[in-house]
């Protein structure tokens, strides 16, 4: 799997994924963006729940639950000095439909947590990341 991140302007960068998709990164006035793209911490809340979402679901359905409506509210307590890494992440799931089952739900969250959610088991581990980089005069 890879990502390109391609510098636009200001802090603005444009992102784009192997699967063809692409989104837009910016900053906010203040550390000299314009504000009309996510920042990148805010993408990580979105792909832990992203990536929680569709395990919770897959497994409600196999479960036979009559899901009508779902949600997942992530939010993130960020350290105050560099690196601003986040200290805690928490979810909350909000599940809407007939005859929803606790236990079913609740088994979902916790596989979702502990198995199955490769953001959350990366954030999780620690895990290393390599770096190296080249110039290309121009």
């Amino acid at each position: 799997m890879k990502a390109k991140l391609t510098y636009v302007n200001g802090m603005k960068f444009v992102a784009e994924a192997d699967s063809g998709h692409a989104i837009v990164l910016d900053a906010a006035p203040e550390h000299g963006g314009e504000n009309i793209g996510l920042r990148p911490s805010e993408l990580l809340l979105i792909a832990t729940g992203g990536c929680s979402a569709m395990d919770v679901i897959s497994i409600l359905k196999k479960k036979k639950q009559e899901v009508t409506g779902f949600e997942i509210n992530v939010s993130g307590d960020k350290a105050e000095t560099h690196p601003k890494r986040f200290q805690k992440v928490f979810v909350e799931y909000v599940v809407k439909g007939k005859n929803i089952s606790d236990e079913a739900v609740k088994h979902a969250v916790e596989l979702s947590m502990t198995k199955y959610c490769s953001v959350k088991t990366t954030i999780n581990g620690g895990v290393p990341v390599e770096y190296t980089h080249k110039i290309i005069e121009d």
